[in-house]
């Protein structure tokens, strides 16, 4: 069995890339999709681009608030700051959405929640999974 690999294989989605986007832009587009601390050098990898143009734009990035750096770590390690894409996110829908719609749909996650409590027991999500799964083994007798 091969290795996942995430980075496209084709020579059109690589054409892609060089034509439709900068190096900024490569290494912005894989610092979202990334979902753990990565060495700049790996994602320098996935951008197509160098190692020094990889780590020159993280640091932009991480200046920005939209990434998150553990220099500490040899090499560096780079990852996404989740707040900024929830930033992000609240940001869209203030813009989508009126006040009012969003404290209509406010009440009914509310609402939805209180539901879920009342029928789980839990305000804890693993509570209610650990408490309520039954694990049924097959029986090794005859």
């Amino acid at each position: 069995m091969t290795e996942f690999d995430p980075t496209p294989e084709s020579e059109g989605s690589q054409r892609r890339w060089q034509e439709g986007t900068d190096t900024f832009g490569r290494i912005y587009d894989v610092i979202l999709g990334i979902t753990s601390p990565t060495t700049y050098t790996e994602i320098a990898e996935l951008a197509n681009c160098s190692s020094n143009a990889a780590k020159k734009h993280l640091d932009r990035l991480t200046e920005m608030g939209i990434v998150r750096a553990d220099r500490d770590s040899r090499p560096p390690k780079y990852e996404r700051n989740e707040g900024y894409l929830e930033w992000q996110d609240a940001s869209r829908i203030a813009d989508e959405l009126t006040l009012e719609e969003i404290i209509d749909r406010v009440k009914a996650l509310e609402e939805q929640r209180a539901e879920y409590e009342s029928q789980f027991g839990t305000t804890e999500p693993q509570t209610s999974l650990c408490s309520t799964t039954t694990i049924m083994r097959p029986s090794t007798n005859g």
